[in-house]
């Protein structure tokens, strides 16, 4: 097991996880936030070096300090050989099995050996699977091959009422709000882990006539667009569409690789996903919720 520390090496990483795109997005996107900054402060995790098999980026141990914090302890992994990484996964230093976590990626085929190693652990896992999309900008740098011409640009959405309703930025203060409309979270440890998003990175919101946010979308450390909504009041205006696309267009006028996930029966969002022309990978996008059954906290 090697821990990658070296800037030159995490660049290496990067680069190369490139070319198993799109099943390598959540490292990917993890890998790039990294050689931004780290401002996470996770770490890198490899089998081998430089010929790697499993990757797996986790948080640093001085993080992981509450154990039933599936949030914080969550783990990105890509696999070439999913099939026989699973003594890697088994190692104490690489995840540590008797905390509650979450595992995520977008290879499905891994989920064989994760429910071996968590058996084996007496661990149970609840999966959850979901559509990928990529955003058009993004796959036309990283992978020209899956976009059509269809999806040259992002379609821009209908204008909206810009006296009823301001372009801002969430405030910590938002976390709540926007904790209690995340189909993953709406408990204190998903709304502290909501607070560290809007501290950390960039994000996007539409405040109402009451001043307060209507929509909003915001990104985690793995470069995902996530926890976005709009409270029901104002639902089915194109407020949604027309703030992702402002957030799309600043983002990746900075570089960032920009994707999301969506529930197979989410018909809203996927509504503004096709509006977008957001490409769907031909992937899904996975989390396992890993709880231990004896345990030793």
């Amino acid at each position: 097991m090697f821990h990658l520390q070296n800037p030159e090496m995490l660049q290496m990483l990067e680069k190369s996880l490139v070319e198993y795109l799109p099943e390598s997005i959540k490292v990917y996107g993890t890998i790039f936030h990294m050689n931004q900054g780290n401002p996470f402060k996770v770490k890198a995790l490899v089998d081998k070096w430089p010929d790697f098999n499993t990757v797996v980026v986790r948080p640093q141990e001085q993080e992981m300090i509450d154990d039933l914090d599936h949030y914080t302890n969550t783990y990105q992994i890509f696999s070439k050989d999913p099939k026989n990484c699973q003594e890697f996964l088994e190692k104490p230093d690489v995840i540590n099995w008797k905390q509650h976590l979450q595992i995520q990626s977008a290879q499905s085929s891994l989920d064989e050996v994760i429910q071996s190693v968590a058996a084996a652990k007496l661990v149970e896992v609840k999966k959850t699977q979901c559509f990928l999309y990529m955003i058009p900008i993004t796959v036309k740098k990283l992978l020209p091959s899956l976009l059509g011409t269809q999806h040259l640009k992002s379609e821009t959405p209908s204008i909206i009422n810009q006296e009823m309703f301001k372009l801002s930025s969430l405030d910590v203060a938002h976390a709540a709000l926007v904790n209690k409309f995340w189909a993953f979270g709406g408990n204190e440890r998903s709304q502290r882990f909501i607070e560290r998003c809007i501290r950390t990175f960039p994000t996007f919101c539409l405040l109402g006539p009451e001043k307060t946010p209507v929509t909003w979308v915001l990104m985690d450390y793995t470069g995902e667009l996530r926890m976005g909504a709009t409270v029901p009041q104002y639902r089915g205006l194109g407020l949604g569409s027309y703030l992702a696309h402002i957030q799309i267009q600043t983002l990746e006028n900075v570089g960032f690789p920009l994707y999301c996930h969506t529930a197979k029966n989410n018909k809203a969002v996927h509504k503004i996903s096709r509006n977008l022309n957001y490409v769907p990978m031909p992937c899904d996008w996975n989390q396992w919720n890993c709880m231990p059954l004896r345990s030793c906290l």
